[in-house]
C-alpha cells in the first residue's frame, strides 16, 4: 500500500506556534503534492482482497476495541497528520483538519472561504463512542443535523451533512471541490460526500470514516470486495455477525443518511463535537466564480485563482509567526487589497468560546483583563427562557436589558446578541454609542444609541427564528467602553463592532437564555 508522503512540514494551528508541536499538537502540514495527486478519485472497478472480518457465522456482535477502530486512522498517524488516543468510553483523533489532497479545485459556488487549520485537539478532539448503542428512534440526517459534522474521515477531517444548511444538496448544486470538500464559513474544509478515495490509503477492506454514532463507514463494496446488498435508509445494513456499519453511495446520501447508533442533537447538531475557531468573518458568495487552482509557495502561504466571466481574481493568504492571518487579494478587474487578521483567545462575548457552558439567564465570566458586568433581564424567568414575544413567533420585539455600572472611565456602552452555530457565529442585534450614565434598555428600544447591521445587513433588531427541533442558545453581551467606537453605522457588523473596541473595552458581561420554537409563553 503505498500512502502519499508529504514533502512540507507545517505545524501551525491558530494557537500553535511555527515549528512546535507538543505530544498532542500535531505537525500536519499544508501539503504539496505530485501531479498524480491532483487527479480526482475515480471509482474502480472493485477487485476481490483479503477479507478483514468474517461475513459467515452468525455470532453476538462484540464490544469494539480501541485497537480495532484504530487500525482504519493508522496511516495518517504513522503520517503524523493525526494523532489518536482512547479511554474506557471513546476513541479520539485530533487533527487540524487539513487533508492531504488537492483542495478547493471545481468549486462553482463558492462563498469566499479558504482551507485554514484548526485546532481539533486536547478538550477540542473529535470523539467516537467504543460501544456503539443501537437507537430506540433512529435518527435521519434529512433536513435535520444541518450544522456541524455527522462523521469524521479517517485522515482526520470531518464530513458534514450532505445537505447545506439550507437543505441543498451541496455535491448537485456545485459547492464540492474535486474531492467532494470545501470550506465552512470558519474557513474550515470538511466534506459533504464519502471520501472513497481514502481507500488508497487505508485499503478497500478498511473503513474510510466513522460515523459520530460510532458506526464504521465502508466503501462501494464490502469489505470482502462483494457487492453491497440490502442497505437501510441510512446506507447502513447489519453483517452475518451481526455487526452493523454504513456504506458510501454514488447518490443521496452519499455517506450515512442518518444515525442507527444513539447521539445527542443540540442545536442542530450532534453534541458534543470540536468547535472550529473563525480567524475572519464570513463573506458572501462570488456569483460566477469558478475555483481552478490551488497552490502552495510556501509551508505557511497559499495562493487560491478562482475565474469569472474567463478573468482570474487571486486570494494569496499566509500566516506570520504570531498568528496573524494576512490576505492580499486581486479581483478580476486588477483591484488589489489587504487585509490583517488576529486569531481571538477563548472567552465570553463570542470570542470563540463554545455555547452553552453557562447556566442559560446568568452572566458569564470576563475575558482575563477586563471587569465584569452583570446583565440581566425582566423578561427571562428563573428557567432561563426568552418568551416568545422577542422572536418571530411574536411580536418580535427586543427584549428590555439591565446591566451593572461600568467601571471609572466609562464613556459608553455597545450591545451584541449572538448565537454559536457550529460554523459561525450568528449575530441577531447591534448596537452602540449608548451614553455612559446609561444602564438599561427598554423593551423594543430604537432611540438609544446607534443600531448597527444584522447578519441580515439590517439596521435593526432581528428576533431569533432558528430551524431544527429543541431548545436553542443565545447570548446577549453588554460592553463598558472608555470612548465611542469610531464606526460607521452602514458597515456596523457584530465583527466590525468587536474590532473597533478592541482597545477600549473596559468591562463585559453576558447574559444567557434559551427559546425553543413552538413553545410560546
Amino acid at each position: 500500500m503505498t500512502l502519499v508522503r508529504s514533502r512540507c512540514v507545517f505545524a501551525i494551528g491558530w494557537l500553535l506556534m511555527l515549528g512546535a508541536a507538543s505530544d498532542t499538537a500535531l505537525a500536519h502540514p499544508w501539503h504539496r503534492h505530485r501531479r498524480d495527486d491532483h487527479e480526482p478519485a475515480k471509482q474502480q472497478t472493485p477487485q476481490p482482497v483479503s477479507s478483514r472480518f468474517l461475513l459467515t457465522a452468525n455470532t453476538k456482535p462484540r464490544r469494539t476495541e480501541a485497537t480495532d477502530i484504530a487500525k482504519a486512522f493508522e496511516p495518517f498517524v504513522e503520517l503524523k497528520a493525526i494523532s489518536v488516543r482512547s479511554d474506557d468510553r471513546y476513541f479520539y483523533v485530533e487533527s487540524n483538519g487539513i487533508p492531504d489532497h488537492p483542495l478547493m479545485v471545481g468549486i462553482r459556488a463558492w462563498q469566499q472561504q479558504v482551507p485554514l487549520p484548526h485546532k481539533y485537539t486536547g478538550d477540542n478532539a473529535w470523539q467516537l463512542p467504543l460501544e456503539p448503542v443501537p437507537a430506540a428512534n433512529p435518527a435521519t440526517t434529512r433536513n435535520r443535523f444541518l450544522r456541524g459534522a455527522i462523521a469524521l474521515a479517517v485522515n482526520g477531517v470531518p464530513i458534514f451533512n450532505p445537505l447545506n444548511n439550507r437543505g441543498e444538496d451541496a455535491f448537485l448544486i456545485g459547492e464540492l471541490d474535486e474531492y467532494g470538500g470545501h470550506c465552512g464559513r470558519a474557513d474550515d474544509y470538511h466534506y459533504h460526500i464519502a471520501p472513497v478515495h481514502l481507500e488508497k490509503d487505508v485499503g478497500k477492506g478498511m473503513p474510510i470514516a466513522y460515523a459520530l454514532d460510532g458506526y464504521p463507514i465502508y466503501g462501494y463494496t464490502e469489505p470482502d470486495g462483494s457487492a453491497v446488498n440490502g442497505l437501510d435508509r441510512f446506507n447502513g445494513h447489519e453483517d452475518a455477525d451481526g455487526n452493523y456499519h454504513y456504506h458510501a453511495t454514488k447518490t443521496y446520501p452519499y455517506v450515512n443518511g442518518g444515525f442507527h447508533g444513539e447521539v445527542t442533537e443540540r442545536d442542530g447538531q450532534v453534541d458534543p463535537q470540536p468547535r472550529a475557531e473563525p480567524v475572519r468573518p464570513a463573506l458572501q458568495p462570488l456569483r460566477g466564480a469558478t475555483i481552478v487552482g490551488y497552490t502552495a509557495f510556501t509551508p505557511t502561504s497559499r495562493r487560491l485563482t478562482y475565474e469569472v466571466g474567463g478573468r482570474q481574481g487571486f486570494v494569496d493568504y499566509k500566516v506570520n509567526g504570531d498568528g496573524t492571518l494576512v490576505f492580499d487579494s486581486t479581483d478580476p478587474s486588477g483591484k488589489k487589497t489587504t487585509e490583517t487578521y488576529t486569531p481571538r483567545g477563548r472567552g465570553p462575548g463570542g470570542r470563540g468560546r463554545p455555547a452553552g457552558r453557562e447556566r442559560a439567564g446568568t452572566s458569564s465570566a470576563k475575558p482575563s483583563g477586563i471587569a465584569s458586568l452583570t446583565v440581566t433581564s425582566s423578561a427571562i424567568g428563573a428557567d432561563g427562557n426568552l418568551p416568545a414575544e422577542f422572536t418571530c413567533d411574536g411580536a418580535g420585539a427586543s427584549p428590555p436589558l439591565e446591566w451593572q455600572a461600568g467601571p471609572p472611565g466609562t464613556k459608553s456602552y455597545a450591545i451584541t446578541l449572538w448565537h454559536e452555530a457550529p460554523d459561525q457565529v450568528k449575530s441577531y442585534w447591534v448596537v452602540y454609542g449608548i451614553p455612559g450614565n446609561s444602564t438599561h434598555l427598554a423593551k423594543n428600544s430604537r432611540m438609544v444609541g446607534t443600531i448597527g447591521l444584522n447578519d441580515k445587513r439590517r439596521a435593526e433588531y432581528e428576533p431569533m427564528c432558528s430551524k431544527g427541533p429543541g431548545a436553542k442558545t443565545y447570548h446577549v453581551t453588554v460592553y463598558a467602553l472608555s470612548a465611542m467606537p469610531t464606526l460607521p453605522a452602514n458597515a456596523a457588523t457584530r465583527d466590525a463592532l468587536l474590532a473597533a473596541i478592541r482597545d477600549i473595552t473596559l468591562a463585559e458581561g453576558t447574559l444567557t437564555y434559551t427559546y425553543e420554537r413552538g413553545t410560546r409563553r
